[in-house]
This record gives C-alpha cells, structure tokens and sequence, in this order.
C-alpha cells in the first residue's frame, strides 16, 4: 500500500485556503446542521478530555537535528502486517452519512488511493461489503479493521466477526471502554435523533428500526455492560482468526491485562473524549502503557491528533501508528470524498515535513530524543 511518496501539492483551485486540519474542521462546521456538528464535534459532560486530547500536545517540543540529508525522506511503515504510505489511519467513526450520502464508501475509497488503514464503525451507514468494496476497488490490498461492541445478542455479535472475516478485514478492534454510554449534553440538549433513511446494516438494523429512537436508546438496547477480560478475550479467539485489538485503553495495568489474554494490540484511546469526562489526553496516557509494553505487544493511539507534527510527536512517545476521526468527518461534510482525500494529503505533507525538518529519514528515525517538554522554571527537558 505505501508505493512512491507523493509530493507536495501547491495550495490552488478550491482548497487553496484550507491549510490545515483546522481550517478544514471550520470550513465543515459551517455546513452541518445544529444537531450533526454538536454529534460529531462534542464530548461528554465538561469536555474536560475532549479538550485536552489536542491541547495536551502543547507541552512538547521538537528537537531537531541539523544538517542531515533528507532528500530521501520515507514515511511509510506497515498496519495490520501490510505497507501503508505513512502512519495515519481512520478511525471508526459511526454516521458518516450523516456528513456526507456517500459516507463510509467515500472514506474507504480516500484511504485506499492514500494507501492508508481504515476501521469501520459498528455503526457504518453502509454494509462492511459495500465498504470493502470501495475501497479495493481503488487499491486492491487495502486494510480495513472492523469495531465491535460487547453485545447481548452473542449471535448477532459472531455474525459480524465471521462477516468482516469473510470479507477480508484483518483485525477486530474492541471497542472495551463502553460498558453504558458517557453522558453527551449537546445531544440530550439537540434531543439528537439518528436522521431518516440511515441504517446500521452491521447491526441489521434499518430506518425503520430506528427513527424516533436516541442514540442512547439504541446503544443501551444492544450493549452488554457485562463485558470482561475472562469471558469475552477467549470468546472472541474461538470464533475469529482476526487480530484481535483492545480500544480503549489509558493504564498500564490494561496493557498488561491484554499481553496477558494474548490480545494482538492495544490502541490507546479515551473515545474522543466522548465517555468518561476526566481521563488523562491519550498522548499523556500512551508514555506508560508503551512502557508497560516492553515491546510485547503493538501500541497505537487516537484522540486530539490535528496535525502531522502531532502525530510525530505520537511516535516519538512510543506509538507506532495512529488514528483519526474527526478530521475524516469534517473532510465528508466539507467536500465528500474529494473532502477526506484533503484530510490525508494535508497529515500526509506535514508528517513528512516535520521529519525532514527534524532530520528524520524513516519512522524508525523518531525517537524520545526527538522531543523535550516545556518546564515549569523555562528550560527544556529532555525525555
């Protein structure tokens, strides 16, 4: 998926003045409605972590090295044991169609011509064949993951793993931090009611299953707040031959917990700030869990990553690939695919400056020592 570095567009025609990730979010915002902005854009209760998932990365600085040749500056790394253009994936985000009526086939087809991962979200408006389709339709070896939930219906719940399975997914990324849903006030404020004519095919519903319903409702209706390590870990190993990946986790103890279970990978994640209010930003949870780690077991991360030189200073602090949602959203809302395809080229260009400028030739060139973080007394500190 990597193939040759694609470069740097000159900033002309109708994106010229979207410069970067938050121009794009601004631009976006300006065409959604009320309820979907608040849907996509807000967190739970304060938005406390919501905010401080980007605003955490404040606090580090880059450290550049000088006078090193550059001119063969290489982003790509692997996802899911295959190549891929540079270490960005999407997120499973959920009512992409709600941005955009072309939704998860739009993303999957913009990540495949980037080369990158995407997973697909329990609540996809489109079918996990219709999406994998898109998508291998641009780049025949694309990557998708497939989100799951715990569910009260195992049935239904092994249905979507030997589905995802069948249509080439290569992980299933559990989604452990969402025993009952975080309290969301835009939308109980919106009274937030999932838009006419969208179905959830993954979880078989349809409009009319639906309509009137909140999302609370139809989350709580299916969701087993019973989930545990014991139970379901050996339980999915049964029924899949998925790598098998925890999202959700902000401890060393879970880290633990999932080398423990024989889990594949642990993506550190706190839902987008948009469960429990009050949790660390990601980016100050990921240090202890890749130390946790040791090198047993893959770590990636999500949260607040708005830019290519937030995502370096992901890697620098040990992950080895991230993820982002939003910024796909506000691609979809503001021009569709054409949208999502911006987002990517716009990470793509500044991640791979920001190596250059550091004097970074390979992803295996970030390191802590490229980072240092702002002391109280004025004086960087080295990591």
């Amino acid at each position: 998926m990597a193939g040759n570095p694609v470069p740097i567009p000159a900033k002309t025609g109708p994106h010229a003045k979207i410069l970067c990730i938050d121009d794009l979010r601004i631009a976006a915002t300006k065409k959604l409605p009320a309820g979907a902005r608040d849907f996509y854009n807000s967190g739970s209760t304060d938005q406390l972590t919501l905010h401080e998932n980007t605003s955490a990365y404040n606090k580090y600085r880059l450290r550049p090295r000088v006078l090193v040749d550059v001119s063969g500056c290489n982003p790509s790394t692997t996802c899911f044991a295959s190549p891929v253009s540079f270490p960005l994936g999407v997120s499973p985000a959920g009512l992409q169609a709600m941005a955009h009526p072309s939704g998860e086939l739009a993303t999957a087809r913009a990540c495949a011509r980037r080369g990158v991962s995407m997973c697909i979200s329990s609540f996809a408006n489109y079918s996990v064949s219709e999406i994998r389709a898109a998508g291998l339709g641009v780049r025949g070896d694309m990557r998708h993951a497939m989100q799951l939930y715990t569910m009260k219906d195992r049935a239904l719940e092994e249905k979507i793993l030997r589905k995802a399975e069948a249509e080439g997914c290569s992980a299933v990324f559990l989604t452990a931090d969402s025993p009952v849903l975080g309290v969301r006030y835009n939308e109980w404020r919106n009274d937030f009611r999932t838009p006419k004519g969208l179905n959830f095919p993954a979880l078989e519903w349809d409009s009319r299953d639906i309509q009137g319903r909140t999302h609370d409702d139809g989350f709580m209706s299916f969701n087993d707040d019973g989930h545990n390590w014991a139970r379901d870990i050996p339980w999915l190993r049964s029924v899949t031959k998925m790598e098998i990946w925890i999202k959700g986790v902000l401890t060393a103890e879970d880290t633990l917990k999932a080398i423990e279970m024989g889990c594949d990978g642990v993506l550190v994640s706190n839902h987008g700030g948009r469960q429990l209010d009050g949790v660390a930003a990601t980016i100050d949870a990921l240090p202890e869990c890749v130390a946790a780690a040791a090198g047993r077991i893959r770590i990636h991360v999500d949260g607040g990553i708005r830019s290519g030189t937030d995502m370096f200073k992901a890697l620098a602090l040990g992950a080895e690939h991230v993820w982002v949602g939003r910024p796909a959203i506000w691609g979809l809302a503001y021009d569709g695919e054409k949208g999502v395809d911006l987002m990517l080229d716009t990470f793509y260009n500044e991640f791979k400056r920001c190596m250059q400028l550091t004097g970074c030739n390979s992803v295996k060139d970030i390191t802590k020592a490229c980072l240092g973080v702002v002391r109280s007394d004025g004086p960087l500190a080295r990591l």
